[in-house]
C-alpha cells in the first residue's frame, strides 16, 4: 500500500512540474488586433 501512495505522489509531482514547464515555455500569448463593432443605442 505504501508503494501505491508513493507512486501516486511521484506522478502528481511530475504532473505539476510538467504543467508548470508548459505554462512557462509554451507560446500562450493572446492574439491582438483592432476590432470595430457598431453599436446602436435606443434612448427612448
Amino acid at each position: 500500500m505504501g508503494r501505491v501512495i508513493t507512486a501516486g505522489l511521484v506522478l502528481a509531482i511530475l504532473g505539476l512540474a510538467g504543467l508548470g514547464a508548459y505554462a512557462y515555455l509554451a507560446d500562450m500569448t493572446p492574439q491582438t488586433g483592432e476590432m470595430t463593432v457598431s453599436v446602436t443605442l435606443h434612448a427612448d
